[in-house]
């Protein structure tokens, strides 16, 4: 894939203008506010890993609607008192995984929580989950989760998803071992456009880092990338020619967009020039619109695989200078 996109130079300034609905706030504070009326019922169950520096526990809390949320739950052992916590989102298609896929953070000094994505990792070798999505909807959809309940903001997946991502900072703050001052949200893909919107909408997170972010400039997105999973929203359009603007209407609900313009807390991003699953326009509109400090790593000769390795460490060192001032 060769550069495709806009020069580098137009990716520092582009700023396009938002579509937000004038009820986004409200919305989200609907949808909150909704979900806490279920009791959170975090569970860390200690899980036998066969390691002697980390502690790892099985987690479970309710989320949307009281569905129950599982994932991983990693902490340094034998470290004096709480540590930060980052919170990681899954990208798409992918489930918790393994234990040992997570050893980073907590090799890093940190607690590490991996929320699974609903309905996410069934079919994924590399990367099995057990999270299902039990809420249905009355709409058809195209295959994929892109437009599960796209007529209807009310009913679209995503909303069940951010609900969760918020009530997983929840879970996390509640653990012994977690400085519930210091919780951080990172992913990658689906999972920095997660990250990108537990960031906005919950109070406690105090960083971002968000790796090449899908979910975000739908529009754009999809007009110039053929690939998926934004391609599941054209899909899906060329079959509902009548639907195109009730679709973007309940997509204005759930844009990155919306949600780096309410950003104030210190992120650090990354992008891929040659991306064209989300492509550097997309994550340079968020990344502009972002309120609170922030710094961007540029990956000039990669796809959407982005930094990797590279961008671990980068992210550890961010971290670790931010959360030691003061």
């Amino acid at each position: 894939m060769a550069l495709f996109d806009l020069p580098l130079e137009q990716l520092r300034t582009y700023r396009p203008d938002r579509d937000e609905p004038a009820d986004f706030a409200d919305f989200w504070s609907r949808t909150l506010a909704e979900a806490a009326e279920f009791d959170l019922e975090a569970e860390f169950t200690p899980y036998d890993a066969p390691y002697t520096a980390v502690d790892v526990y099985e987690v479970s809390f309710a989320g949307w609607g009281g569905h129950r949320i599982n994932g991983w739950f990693l902490a340094p052992r034998g470290v004096d008192g709480p540590v930060p916590c980052v919170m990681h989102y899954i990208g798409y298609s992918g489930g918790r995984g393994f234990p040992h896929d997570h050893l980073m953070w907590p090799a890093a000094g940190y607690a590490v929580f991996v929320m699974e994505t609903r309905g996410h990792g069934g079919a994924n070798p590399t990367s099995p989950g057990l999270t299902g999505d039990p809420h249905g909807t009355a709409h058809a959809q195209a295959p994929g989760m892109m437009t599960r309940g796209i007529l209807d903001p009310d009913d679209y997946y995503y909303r069940r998803v951010f609900t969760d991502a918020v009530r997983a900072v929840d879970a996390a703050a509640g653990h012994p071992s977690v400085d519930a001052s210091r919780i951080v949200v990172s992913g990658g893909s689906q999972g920095g456009g997660i990250a990108q919107a537990t960031a906005a909408l919950h109070p406690r997170v105090v960083a971002a880092l968000v790796d090449v972010p899908f979910l975000t400039h739908f529009r754009r997105a999809v007009e110039i990338t053929d690939r998926d999973p934004y391609q599941e929203i054209v899909r899906f359009l060329a079959s509902r020619r009548d639907a195109e603007e009730q679709v973007f209407g309940t997509l204005s609900y759930f844009d990155g967009l919306h949600f780096a313009a309410r950003g104030e807390v210190p992120v650090l991003y990354s992008v891929a020039l040659m991306d064209d699953v989300c492509p550097p326009s997309t994550v340079f509109a968020a990344y502009n619109h972002w309120q609170g400090p922030k710094e961007i790593t540029v990956w000039p000769w990669n796809r959407h695989e982005g930094g990797q390795g590279y961008q671990r460490e980068e992210q550890i060192r961010y971290l670790h200078k931010l959360l030691s001032k003061g």
